[in-house]
C-alpha cells in the first residue's frame, strides 16, 4: 500500500476519472496506482495529465528514445510502477536490460547520448557542461535538446516523488 491511500476509482471526480480513462485509452497511462493517489489533488492530477498530454507522441523526440528515457529515470530513481510498465512496443525488454550500461545494447548514437545525459542529470549534474551540449548537437538540433532537457527533469522529478510514496510497499497507508 503507498503511503499515501490511493483513492478508489468511483470515490475519483468526474474530471479526474475521465482523464484516466482517456490517458488509458490512448496508452499514456498503463495503470492507475499512481493516479488514484494523485486524484487526491485534482488540480495536481490535472497539471500532471496536461503536461503529460503535451508531449506523448507529440515531442521532437521519437517515441522509443522518450520510453527508454522514461524506463531509466524509472530505475535511477527508483519508481517501481514506471520500472514495471511499458508504453511503446519498439522497445523490447533486451532493450531494457541493457540500459544499465547504455555501451552494451543496440541503441543509436542518439540514444545512447540521451541516455548519458539522463543519468548525468539524476547522478552529477554538475558533471553537464558546455561540452555535454556541443557533442549533443552532434545528434540533436537545438529544439530537441531542449525537450531532451525538459523530458528528463519532468520524468525524473515524477519518479522520485512516487518513489517517496512507495506505491508498491506492502506497509500501510499513514495517509489518507
Amino acid at each position: 500500500m503507498p503511503v499515501i491511500a490511493p483513492l478508489p476509482m468511483e470515490e475519483i471526480d468526474a474530471e479526474s476519472r475521465a482523464r484516466i480513462a482517456a490517458g488509458q485509452a490512448t496508452g499514456m497511462y498503463s495503470q492507475t496506482l499512481p493516479l488514484q493517489v494523485m486524484a487526491r489533488a485534482p488540480a495536481a492530477l490535472r497539471a500532471m495529465d496536461e503536461g503529460y498530454k503535451a508531449m506523448f507522441r507529440r515531442s521532437l523526440l521519437d517515441d522509443r528514445l522518450r520510453e527508454l528515457l522514461r524506463i531509466r529515470s524509472a530505475q535511477l530513481n527508483g519508481c517501481g510502477p514506471c520500472s514495471q510498465s511499458r508504453k511503446e512496443t519498439d522497445v523490447a525488454e533486451s532493450d531494457v536490460a541493457c540500459l544499465i550500461d547504455p555501451d552494451a545494447g543496440s541503441y543509436s548514437r542518439r540514444e545512447r547520448l540521451a541516455l548519458q545525459f539522463l543519468v548525468r542529470l539524476c547522478t552529477e549534474p554538475d558533471a553537464i557542461t558546455p561540452a555535454t551540449y556541443v557533442e549533443l548537437a552532434e545528434a540533436f538540433s537545438v529544439a530537441e535538446i531542449v525537450e531532451l532537457g525538459w523530458t528528463c527533469a519532468q520524468t525524473m522529478a515524477g519518479h522520485r516523488f512516487m518513489h517517496t510514496l512507495d506505491l508498491l510497499g506492502d506497509g500501510e497507508a499513514v495517509l489518507g
